[in-house]
C-alpha cells in the first residue's frame, strides 16, 4: 500500500499514515462487493492524506498520546473526508477526480451514494471505539453540519454573479476548512492537551484549510487538466464561481458577463477567453495574495507552539509551506 511520495521525507509520519490507510481498508467489510469495490477504489485513489497527517502531528503535543488511538482517529477523519468527496462528485456530476474516474462514473450514482453513506458509518464506528470523550464525536457531528452548510451555500450561489468575497470565504470555511480545523483540534485534544490549546490548533487548521481551497481554485487558472487531475474551468460552466473569477469580476464585469451568462452552453473557446480575462483583470494575483495572508496567519501561530514536540512543530511548518505552494 503506497502513500503519497511527499511523505518520504518524514519516515515516522509515513509509517503512521500507512497504518491509517490499512485501518481504513480493514474498516470496510461489505456483503455487497460492488459497493465495497467502490469504497476501496476511493481509499486507494492517491489522496495526500493531509488531514490525517495534521491530526497525527498535533497529537504529539499531548502528554497522553496513544499511537494506536491517534491512527484510529486519523482514519476516522479521512473516512469522513472521503465520504464527502464521493457525495460531492454525485452532486457535481463529476467524472474525474485525482486523474481517475470517479465512483459515480464507474459504478453509478446509486452505488456512489451507498459507498459514501457507508464511509460515514465507518467514521463514527471508529470514533465510538477510540475517542476518549464525547467531545470529538460531538465535534465531528457539528463538522458534518458545517461541511453541509458550506456545500449548500455553494449550491445556493450557483450562477450568482453578485456573490461577494465574504460569501465565498464563508462557503469554503465549511466546505474545506472545517475538516482541517477538526483534524488539528482532535489531534491535540484527544492526546491530552487543554481545550483552549486544542481550539488554538483548530484555528491553525481553519487558516490552512481556507488557504488550501483558495490555492485549489487558483490551480484551475494556472494548470492543465493533466496537472490537477480534473477538467479545468468545469466549475464555471456549472455556475460555481471561485475567488480568482470573483476578483476579476470586480475589475472586468462588463467584459466577463456575456460569457458567464451562457452558463453550461460555454464553448471551450469561450472558457479559454474567461481564463485569459481572469488573469488580465488580476483575479489570480489577488487570490494568491489572499491565500498568502491565510498561510502566514497559520505559520505565525505554528511558530508560537510550545517546544514540547519540536519535531512535530518543525514538520508542521515545512508541510504547511509545501502544500500551500503546490502546483497540483
Amino acid at each position: 500500500m503506497n502513500i503519497h511520495p511527499m511523505w518520504k521525507t518524514y519516515p515516522e509520519l509515513a509509517k503512521e499514515l500507512n497504518n491509517t490507510l490499512t485501518l481504513m481498508e480493514n474498516s470496510v467489510n461489505l456483503k455487497n462487493k460492488e459497493v465495497e469495490d467502490a469504497v476501496m477504489s476511493m481509499i486507494h485513489s492517491g489522496g495526500k492524506l493531509l488531514r490525517p497527517a495534521y491530526q497525527l502531528l498535533f497529537s504529539q503535543f499531548g502528554e497522553n498520546r496513544e499511537p494506536k488511538k491517534a491512527v484510529a482517529l486519523a482514519a476516522a477523519i479521512e473516512l469522513l473526508h472521503t465520504a464527502t468527496l464521493i457525495h460531492d462528485d454525485i452532486v457535481d456530476d463529476a467524472d474525474i477526480r485525482r486523474g481517475l474516474p470517479t465512483i459515480r462514473s464507474q459504478f453509478g450514482n446509486s452505488t456512489a451514494v451507498y459507498a459514501g453513506d457507508y464511509l460515514f458509518v465507518s467514521c463514527f464506528k471508529l470514533l465510538a471505539d477510540y475517542s476518549s470523550t464525547l467531545k470529538s464525536i460531538q465535534l465531528n457531528s457539528r463538522s458534518m453540519e458545517k461541511i453541509l452548510s458550506g456545500e449548500l451555500g455553494q449550491m445556493d450561489n450557483r450562477y450568482n454573479l453578485d456573490m461577494s468575497i465574504d460569501q465565498y470565504i464563508e462557503n469554503i470555511s465549511g466546505k474545506t476548512a472545517e475538516l482541517f480545523s477538526l483534524s488539528c483540534f482532535v489531534g491535540a485534544y484527544e492526546s491530552g492537551t487543554s481545550e483552549r490549546f486544542a481550539k488554538n490548533c483548530g484555528k491553525i487548521g481553519e487558516n490552512i484549510g481556507i488557504a488550501f481551497q483558495i490555492i485549489d481554485d487558483i490551480l484551475d487558472y494556472t494548470q492543465s487538466p493533466e496537472q490537477i487531475g480534473k477538467p479545468v474551468l468545469e466549475d464555471v460552466r456549472q455556475g460555481i464561481y471561485s475567488l480568482p473569477l470573483l476578483y476579476a469580476l470586480e475589475e472586468g464585469r462588463e467584459t466577463l458577463l456575456p460569457y458567464l451568462e451562457k452558463g453550461e452552453a460555454l464553448t471551450d473557446v469561450e472558457t479559454n477567453k474567461i481564463y485569459e480575462y481572469v488573469h488580465s483583470f488580476g483575479g489570480v494575483a489577488k487570490a494568491q495574495t489572499l491565500a498568502e495572508k491565510y498561510t502566514q496567519q497559520a505559520l505565525k501561530v505554528i511558530r508560537k507552539l510550545p517546544e514540547t514536540a519540536p519535531e512535530a512543530k518543525e514538520q508542521l511548518l515545512e508541510i504547511t509551506e509545501i502544500i500551500l505552494q503546490r502546483t497540483n
